[in-house]
């Protein structure tokens, strides 16, 4: 077998679906390279690598775990599903999973994109669960703050946790745009109950799955910026600060909005009460105007002789009597906000 021949089979076959780059002393040096040779650069003090590797088998996740020297059970939580947004912390190294998040304007379900990510002192390494988180969006973050490249693995995680906490925030701004139209259609001139009862029922699910994801954050940021950890040096810390910031802005505006969606679930309660108090009186207001009517006409329907029985004044006395005292009626009930 000649060396192409033996590199290529050394190679795992889903290099395709792996990114790396390798910054030297606060600059892009290269982009792309085998994921092979990321433990040949780790040796060097002024070098920093990023792996990422999008649903990779056990064997690819193995192949880099023996690279860089991470611990079992942060691989097979890396392997895992469903984690909770979390850091654990290991010897050699930290283990990070977060959520981003979107959400579908139109039936107002959450959609979540699961990342998990090895934190080393030269090295980040970043296992997407899924195509749907937007790696493209982080490597312009990082892209667009040169400057801050010299800063190592702290700029690195700095920039994957703004963008992380930027959809957390993009999701609560949507569904805050969801609950305003979901007033409006609560005080619109022909209230759809059910519709508003299916859309209050998919916001708050959407809400409990967003708090979920955005909760927790609170203490993976305050883990991370723990001097100890050394990510978020000095000139790095500021910045961790304003994600901190916004992981907090996240948080007290989805516990408010949980409160909201409670809050028009119970308006609407009020609101159909209200209407049935409203419809009862007319239908009663509308019966007592009938029954003017029909007790004069019964009582003129009688067969004992009456003051004009059987006259063309009695006809002229009762049609008075209905008119008026129908008429009476409706206008008192009017002036009562009856009717």
């Amino acid at each position: 077998m000649d060396e192409t021949a033996e590199s290529a089979a050394r190679r795992s076959p889903t290099d395709d679906r792996a990114r790396t780059r390798l910054y030297r002393a606060g600059r892009l040096e290269r982009e792309n390279f085998p994921v092979d040779e990321v433990s040949d650069h780790l040796g060097q003090p002024d070098a920093v690598v990023w792996v990422d590797l999008l649903t990779p088998a056990p064997d690819d996740l193995a192949r880099v775990a023996e690279e860089l020297g991470l611990h079992q059970l942060a691989v097979a939580d890396a392997m895992d599903t469903r984690q909770r947004p979390k850091v654990d912390r290991y010897s050699t190294h930290d283990f990070l999973n977060v959520y981003a998040v979107a959400v579908d304007r139109r039936s107002g379900q959450i959609r979540l994109s699961e990342l998990s990510a090895f934190i080393t002192e030269h090295a980040l390494v970043t296992v997407r669960k899924s195509d749907t988180f937007d790696i493209d969006a982080v490597v312009a973050r990082w892209d667009e703050s040169p400057d801050l490249a010299q800063h190592g693995v702290g700029f690195l995680l700095y920039g994957l946790l703004d963008h992380v906490v930027d959809t957390h925030f993009e999701a609560v701004q949507d569904l805050d745009d969801g609950i305003e139209e979901l007033e409006d259609l609560l005080f619109g001139q022909s209230p759809a109950d059910t519709e508003v009862q299916r859309r209050s029922f998919a916001l708050r699910k959407s809400l409990v799955t967003l708090r979920r994801v955005v909760l927790p954050m609170r203490e993976v940021l305050n883990t991370l910026m723990r001097r100890d950890l050394q990510f978020a040096t000095a000139e790095m810390l500021p910045y961790f600060q304003d994600v901190y910031d916004h992981v907090l802005r996240a948080t007290e505006w989805t516990e408010s909005l949980r409160d909201l969606v409670t809050t028009i679930l119970e308006t609407q309660l009020t609101l159909q009460g209200n209407r049935l108090n409203v419809i009862t009186k007319k239908v009663t207001s509308w019966a007592a105007i009938i029954a003017v009517p029909t007790a004069i006409t019964g009582w003129y329907g009688q067969n004992l002789p009456y003051p004009g029985f059987a006259s063309t004044s009695g006809l002229i006395t009762s049609a008075a009597l209905i008119v008026g005292l129908s008429s009476g009626l409706y206008v008192l009930f009017r002036s009562k906000d009856w009717l």
